[in-house]
């Protein structure tokens, strides 16, 4: 293994520490007899454990060692994988090493482990090898990267060899991409010492556009903005406001599940996070994927002063915004920032109210979002419509006079007419039958 590993290129950058080179050191010193065996066993079960681990958080099954170079080979982001994200397999001398790297994943993916099992006196990768994973709730691990794992598993052991390997991984690359953001819907942040990373959300609401009843309108605008976004055409950041509990947020998050597909990615982000909005931008400019970041309800008191570190990405800053970058917000408030009467203080001899420059500034925000969306509150025949509707994909068993009745009840006691309000009163009633 270790011969093996040692002729990587491309690809031979694994992370300090990965299990893949700590196995590596351990069949290095076992066949030198640099060790003692039972410290080479143990050093074995660590990273079996690892393996283990690795399999709980992914949801890998069957053969764990293989579902485990499968999740290198997806994961790694070097310049050959790189450069056929999005794209797949172009001309070029970077194929040869590539293909080289290839033929060494081949050998590792049928390694015989028997002689060395056999020396030590444990069977720890033969059970790996036909693993029976405990059933999980999907909410317990990445079903979404499981599952792409699992089928691309599938078709690298089958492959006859390192020209099929080549042809497979990178057609995942172009289907999917590479690393985390290739395999994973959405992400938030987290800034530290080392600087600001992506952290996959694993899971991610299911909703699709079609699940939101009624705002028609409001939701062919925002795939009209969306599309010419993916197709590289010109668009706008889009500001989605309105009343409360209207879906504005689910219409947003509908996107992703909508248009993954096609390369779509989301980032979401909070208000205390703006200063690294730039940060964040620079990971993934140069990715051939298109990017919402996306803030969830905005908007800003009369001392708070973070909305200036969003004008200044949104437009107004020394480097431009790259094409694959868009901002999407939701709001209860249009104009975003708290506005008061001593606002309007500009006050001349005829004692005509005049916007100040203060009033300017904090107008200026939202205007820097080209797409603007309103929510409304349904009326009574729409939140009817809603309620049956939900009603009816629930499968509840309850005439419509008896339901509207009892939602109209439900409305009165929690915060009025809305889709929101609405969901609510039908998981009430699911949870009754």
């Amino acid at each position: 293994m270790d011969q093996l590993t040692s002729r990587l290129l491309l690809y031979g950058d694994l992370g300090g520490g990965s299990i893949l080179e700590e196995l590596a050191a351990v069949f290095s010193d076992w066949k030198k007899g640099a060790c003692p065996k039972a410290s080479l066993v143990r050093r074995t079960y660590d990273q079996v454990k690892r393996l283990l681990d690795l399999a709980t958080d992914y949801g890998f099954d069957e053969d764990l060692w293989q579902s485990y170079l499968t999740f290198l080979l997806m994961t790694n982001e070097n310049s050959f994988s790189l450069i056929t994200e999005r794209v797949g397999a172009l001309e070029g001398s970077v194929n040869h090493f590539a293909e080289n790297d290839f033929q060494v994943f081949h050998a590792l993916f049928h390694y015989d482990f028997a002689p060395f099992e056999s020396d030590l006196g444990t069977d720890c990768f033969s059970t790996l090898r036909h693993y029976r994973a405990i059933a999980k709730h999907e909410r317990r691990y990445n079903k979404a990267v499981s599952e792409k794992v699992r089928d691309l598993r599938q078709a690298l052991a089958a492959a006859a060899g390192p020209g099929d390997f080549f042809s497979l991984v990178t057609g995942h690359y172009q289907r999917f991409g590479v690393g985390l953001i290739g395999l994973n819907k959405a992400f938030r942040i987290k800034s530290g010492p080392a600087g600001v990373e992506l952290l996959p959300i694993y899971n991610t609401d299911k909703i699709m556009l079609s699940d939101l009843v009624g705002y028609e309108m409001q939701k062919a605008m925002l795939r009209e903005n969306t599309e010419a976004f993916l197709a590289g055409r010109s668009c706008n950041n889009a500001l989605l406001y309105g009343d409360a509990g209207t879906g504005k947020s689910s219409s947003v998050k509908a996107l992703i599940n909508e248009y993954y597909d096609r390369g779509l990615r989301m980032i979401e982000i909070y208000k205390h996070q703006f200063q690294d909005l730039s940060a964040v931008i620079a990971l993934v400019k140069n990715r051939n994927y298109r990017f919402i970041i996306f803030i969830d309800d905005l908007s800003f008191e009369e001392n708070e002063v973070e909305y200036k570190f969003l004008k200044a990405v949104i437009e107004g800053g020394v480097e431009t915004k790259p094409d694959n970058v868009l901002l999407y917000a939701t709001s209860n408030r249009r104009n975003l920032i708290r506005e008061t009467w001593k606002d309007r203080g500009d006050m001349e001899l005829q004692n005509e109210v005049h916007r100040s420059d203060t009033l300017e500034e904090k107008l200026s925000l939202s205007a820097r979002f080209g797409t603007r969306i309103n929510y409304n509150i349904p009326n009574r025949t729409q939140f009817a419509e809603i309620v049956c509707t939900l009603a009816k994909r629930q499968g509840l068993d309850v005439p419509e006079d008896v339901l509207l009745a009892e939602a109209n009840k439900w409305e009165l006691r929690h915060g009025g007419v809305s889709g929101r309000t609405a969901q609510q009163f039908i998981n009430y009633m699911a949870g009754k039958e």
